[in-house]
């Protein structure tokens, strides 16, 4: 007896081979009928009458929600209105129409009767052709909707409803709900996937043409996405059909609502993937117009202007209403006229401003406001945010931000194009740290950042162009009043009345109480007026203010009772170093620089420093160790002190004291200047080496 052979069930990659192969099939058929002709349809107010019927009409009655108003009477009109205007189309619509109505009759075959309609239609783009099966659909669904549900209050319903034998909605609506749930689902799934096919058909083709790869990606996605719409419109209309003739008999049937849940799922599945080439598709739009504006802004820049509304719009805000600015004083609400031709200061920063850097420009811009109209300039804020992570408690910073400042700010930080953005980043070379953007009347760049001129020399500084840079720092030596300028007159008063003065910082208590201790013993040994001041740590605030409470306790010496000065001295010398670094100074060649960048090297070390000065010019300055070592060993140079003048003779004794085994390091913070080339040591006048370091300090 011969053994029967069961034959084996195809394994899944045979399953998918051969689905596939039957897809590629199919997609041929749907490619073969598609012969469009250049037809151009407007579609859009045609969307808005489907919605109105099926989504906001029909769908809320099966669901249970009740109609609700959704279109503005207005925009009806104009929809209505327009709508009109499409006469040509009423009859491929009609046609359509009356195609699903007797295609579906009879339950036919779903895939040949979206062949029949796709070849119906094959002049008109892949867009147009979903909108108007769509339509045709929808007048279908609503005439059978409208007649089954007036069925009980019209009497010319009532007997339209019995001629085709509807059922009674009314009546059977317990069996009819989950038919109807299905189905409706179906049919906003098939909305859905229209819209986003809509979508793509209107992506401008100055920024995406059909062969960029996002878009040819797209376009393969599409015919099949059209298909399967209109097949499950197709689907949808059988369903519809089905119930003609059955009044109020019904026989649940299981295989047509699985059907119609399947293919939701597979509308779902398609209206993901599209919707996702969609995303790229607007994506790489939006790349092409900000890198558009982008080059728009640089134009802008090098062209004259009559004045600086035209910047200042390209920057800030395009539109007058709602007003873009708030004057934080009193909060209202204003327009851009309020800046034109003025010096106008762009303060850009993100939301974690420091509170000293506001304490200091709000001195200053009202300093400068109460002066001539000659130094009269505006102050605008303009928060730099990330879009994506803004939130409520973002908002909140935002505005308490705005509570501290007496000048303008933007109305909104979202309002500021992504253009701007990166123009403020890639132009100006905003990274973390504010800067101050100067505009003159006409809209001219000032200064790409004029904070570093406002710190050093106040209002003096204006109208803060390059020029007015480099005339200031003609007139600058290395003094004791270029040092604490704008922060202590104290300092200043001690200083023409011609005493000793020691500037010192570090923040280890032991060596502090002994360097103080000896300095005094100092004074007091060679008769000498000294005031000792005490000028902290760089970006250390709140070891800072545990040092300001020492101090107010112990005393060891005066010293600044609040951290914005002790901000504002190291503020300075960074804008010291960072201004001639952009005028292309160095160490070599500009004994200022040379002078800056010793005393932040010695903030940089683990020891304290100090600088002692006789007038004006006069000083001498080292490290923590060696300026203590110097005065406890005073008596070997007391005579030299006596003769040629304290600081003289100090300066003379420190250089005997050099030790040849230091580590000396120089951290300069990242902000828009430049990295020096050469940086020399404080101590033994050698290249520095150079290093890169990343930190994060929070206190």
């Amino acid at each position: 007896m011969m053994a029967t052979n069961n034959p084996r069930p195809p394994s899944k990659t045979q399953q998918r081979r051969e689905r596939f192969s039957d897809d590629s099939a199919m997609m041929k058929q749907v490619q073969a009928t598609h012969a469009p002709d250049g037809r151009e349809v407007d579609v859009r107010p045609i969307i808005q009458i489907i919605e109105e019927v099926l989504i906001h009409s029909i769908a809320p009655t099966i669901e249970g929600h009740g109609r609700a108003e959704h279109m503005d009477p207005i925009l009806k009109a104009a929809v209505f209105a327009e709508f009109d205007m499409l006469e040509s189309l009423a009859f491929i619509i009609q046609k359509i129409s009356c195609e699903l109505s007797c295609k579906c009759s009879g339950g036919g075959d779903a895939h040949a009767t979206t062949m029949v309609l796709l070849n119906t239609l094959s002049n008109y783009a892949w867009h147009a052709k979903v909108v108007l099966t769509l339509a045709a659909f929808a007048v279908n669904f609503g005439e059978f909707w409208l007649v089954s549900q007036l069925g009980a209050s019209n009497t010319l319903a009532k007997s339209v409803s019995l001629l085709k034998q509807l059922p009674d909605l009314v009546q059977n609506s317990a069996f009819l709900k989950q038919h109807f749930d299905t189905l409706i689902q179906l049919v906003k799934a098939a909305f859905s996937v229209t819209g986003i096919i809509v979508d793509f058909k209107q992506l401008p083709s100055e920024y995406i043409s059909e062969d960029t790869p996002p878009m040819s990606v797209a376009s393969a996605h599409i015919p099949i996405a059209a298909y399967w719409t209109i097949r499950s419109i197709v689907a949808c209309a059988s369903q519809i059909a089905s119930l003609i003739g059955l009044r109020n008999e019904f026989v649940s049937n299981t295989s047509e609502s699985w059907e119609l849940s399947s293919l939701a799922h597979k509308m779902s599945s398609i209206y993901d993937r599209i919707r996702a080439q969609l995303a790229i598709c607007n994506q790489y739009i939006d790349e092409k117009r900000h890198i558009e504006a982008f080059e728009n802004l640089k134009r802008l820049f090098e062209t004259i202007h009559i004045d600086n509304m035209k910047i200042l719009k390209a920057l800030i805000y395009a539109k007058e209403d709602p007003p873009p600015l708030i004057d934080c004083t009193n909060k209202t609400k204003v327009t851009l006229e309020v800046l034109r031709r003025k010096h106008v200061l762009l303060l850009i920063s993100d939301l974690d401003l420091p509170q000293e850097e506001l304490i200091i420009l709000d001195n200053l811009y009202k300093d400068a406001r109460s002066r001539s109209t000659e130094a009269h300039y505006e102050m605008v804020w303009i928060p730099v945010v990330d879009r994506v992570s803004w939130n409520d408690f973002n908002q909140q910073k935002f505005e308490h931000l705005q509570s501290l400042m007496p000048w303008y700010s933007v109305r909104d930080p979202l309002m500021i194009e992504p253009a701007v953005i990166k123009y403020i980043r890639e132009v100006w070379n905003f990274t973390k740290r504010a800067i101050l953007v100067a505009l003159d009347p006409l809209g001219r760049l000032s200064s790409p950042n004029a904070l570093h001129m406002i710190w050093i020399w106040g209002n003096l500084a204006f109208p803060f162009t390059r020029e007015k840079e480099e005339s200031l720092w003609k007139m600058e030596v290395w003094t004791l009043e270029l040092l604490v300028d704008g922060i202590d007159p104290a300092i200043l008063e001690w200083m023409t009345e011609g005493k000793l003065i020691c500037l010192y910082g570090g923040e280890k208590l032991e060596w502090i109480q002994e360097f103080t201790s000896t300095a005094m013993a100092v004074a007091q040994a060679g008769k000498l007026s000294l005031q000792m001041v005490y000028v902290g740590k760089n970006n250390a605030k709140e070891r800072m203010q545990r040092m300001i409470n020492t101090f107010a306790a112990r005393k060891f010496s005066y010293f600044w009772p609040n951290v914005t000065s002790i901000w504002f001295f190291w503020a300075r010398l960074e804008s010291m170093l960072y201004s001639k670094l952009e005028h292309g100074r160095n160490v070599e060649n500009d004994q200022i620089m040379n002078e800056v960048m010793t005393v932040l090297s010695f903030d940089e070390n683990e020891e304290g420093w100090a600088i002692f000065c006789k007038g004006a010019n006069e000083m001498a300055r080292a490290k923590g160790k060696t300026a203590l070592k110097c005065l406890q060993e005073f008596e070997k140079w007391s005579v030299e002190a006596q003769n040629d003048g304290f600081v003289a003779a100090m300066i003379e004794y420190l250089s005997k004291l050099q030790d040849p085994h230091h580590c000396n390091r120089l951290i300069l913070p990242g902000t828009a200047g430049g990295i020096p080339e050469k940086v020399v040591c404080a101590e033994c006048g050698r290249p520095m080496e150079k290093y890169f370091m990343y930190r994060c300090c929070v206190e």
